[in-house]
């Protein structure tokens, strides 16, 4: 489904269908009796009933932009009430980061507030306030937080390993910390004549003007395995930005050679080049296919104009995929009215990967479910991972949650012989008893599926053919 903002003080959720349209307009939100402007917005279940809430951040025009009060809007059968909402009786210096805090897997709020310059966690469920990080270092606005597994864990957050990323005018960095080492993996940023680099962020609290973070929007557009991003770049000698793929490829140049990929600008998709202006390009699968397409966000007339574009994803070869989707698992057979949470948003899981390729090396992947959601994270809430162009089960699958502090036993299940081109729905109940955990098989069958059915079909009209030619010859003989 989709949240769009409109006017800056209305939510319209569309829900998307097989039929056209694709994304029909269901619940509308108007904040503006409110006197706020939307800032941000995360859906999630935060109070565990298996329903999907929605946070908004917003700003009041008698404070600065450091200043942002949270409404929460409580779920009931697939709408939202604006009477059934919840205000914090805190403010936020910045947007914050819904992650699962304390293992629970109800989404809690983290972030710096108005009466503490230490970062607050608002837990989900009874929605009381404790500290979150004991630090003297004062939080970077805007922040870039994340809530993923670095050390292999399949544990969220629990971890003093580091991966960040550094980007500027015109490099892009990536350090790992483990060989404490800043590792370039996008230099390149001329395209014949023109020079192109990231767009800078204003911080300007006085300015009325919308201002973008640098974000890096990450997705597996060619399904080769490797995730590949979405970035604006500006024209360093005009006034022109636009939204362009960052293709992951082999490393070419020594600086790289450590880590063996590097990032590539595919200058040359045409449908994305027509789109001037743009602020905000990410990945979604519209036709639910595993295939992921593009939504770009551009400037209008006016600066608060916007223009939502979709452009779908032309990508030929027939590679392969799975997509995996972790729930709550706050609920199972019994839950409310019956309705299995497929559409609440679940910060933290782990999904992880082994199999053997086509030519008979060892292959794997993994990727972290929703690890950011404020300064249009726009992340999806499941992953796709692509797998080139083997056609191989996938010998191993593993699926891991986050687990209460102090526990030490990891919580993760393995599935073995997953079908390529399935979409994996994983429900971790209970969360303390992985081997309970069960999952949902659909598949989506490639072209590959399809021709052979043509070309079996074919074989066996070829063959009927044959016998009745040959059953003739023998009756007039």
């Amino acid at each position: 489904d989709l949240f769009v903002l409109r006017g800056g003080n209305e939510l319209v959720i569309f829900l998307a269908d097989q039929k056209e349209p694709y994304f029909k307009p269901r619940v509308k939100l108007p904040m503006k009796s409110l006197g706020v402007t939307i800032t941000s917005v995360v859906p999630g279940d935060y109070d565990g009933d298996s329903q999907m809430d929605v946070l908004l951040t917003t700003q009041a025009p008698s404070h600065g932009k450091d200043e942002l009060s949270v409404f929460i809007f409580w779920g009931h059968n697939q709408t939202l009430d604006l009477n059934h909402k919840t205000m914090l009786n805190k403010t936020f210096h910045d947007e914050p980061l819904v992650m699962d805090f304390n293992g629970d897997l109800i989404p809690d709020v983290f972030g710096v507030t108005s009466d503490s310059s230490k970062p607050q966690i608002l837990l989900g469920g009874n929605l009381s306030w404790h500290p979150a990080l004991e630090t003297q270092s004062k939080m970077y606005i805007p922040h870039s937080h994340a809530f993923i597994d670095l050390n292999n864990d399949f544990t969220a957050g629990n971890t003093s390993n580091c991966f960040f990323l550094l980007v500027s005018g015109c490099s892009f960095f990536v350090l790992f910390c483990f060989i404490l080492q800043w590792i370039p993996v996008l230099q390149d940023f001329r395209n014949k004549d023109t020079v192109w680099g990231f767009v800078p962020y204003q911080n300007d609290k006085s300015s009325t003007e919308i201002s973008f973070p640098i974000t890096l929007h990450i997705g597996d557009y060619n399904m080769d395995g490797y995730p590949d991003a979405l970035a604006i770049l500006k024209n360093t000698s005009g006034s022109n930005q636009q939204a362009f793929l960052l293709e992951n490829v082999p490393c070419n140049n020594i600086s790289c050679k450590s880590v063996r990929r590097m990032f590539k600008v595919f200058w040359e998709l045409s449908d994305l080049n027509q789109i001037k202006d743009a602020v905000v390009a990410t990945f979604f699968d519209i036709y639910e296919d595993g295939i992921l397409d593009i939504i770009v966000l551009s400037k209008g007339y006016s600066n608060k104009d916007f223009a939502i574009h979709t452009l779908k994803n032309n990508f030929e070869a027939d590679a392969y995929f799975v997509k995996v989707i972790v729930l709550s698992g706050l609920c199972s057979n019994d839950c409310p009215r019956k309705i299995t949470p497929f559409g609440v948003n679940q910060p933290g899981p782990y999904i992880m990967y082994t199999t053997v390729d086509a030519n008979g090396y060892l292959k794997n992947g993994s990727a972290g479910q929703l690890s950011q959601s404020a300064h249009y994270a726009l992340q999806l809430p499941y992953n796709v991972l692509g797998l080139g162009r083997s056609a191989n089960f996938l010998d191993h699958l593993y699926v891991g949650i986050p687990r209460p502090l102090g526990e030490k036993s990891i919580r993760k299940q393995e599935w073995t012989a997953i079908i390529p081109n399935s979409q994996l729905i994983v429900i971790p109940y209970p969360h303390n008893v992985p081997r309970s955990w069960s999952a949902k098989l659909y598949l989506t069958p490639s072209n590959i599926v399809l021709l052979t059915a043509i070309a079996l079909i074919g074989v066996c009209v070829f063959i009927l053919a044959i016998i009745g030619i040959l059953h003739w010859q023998e009756k007039v003989s």
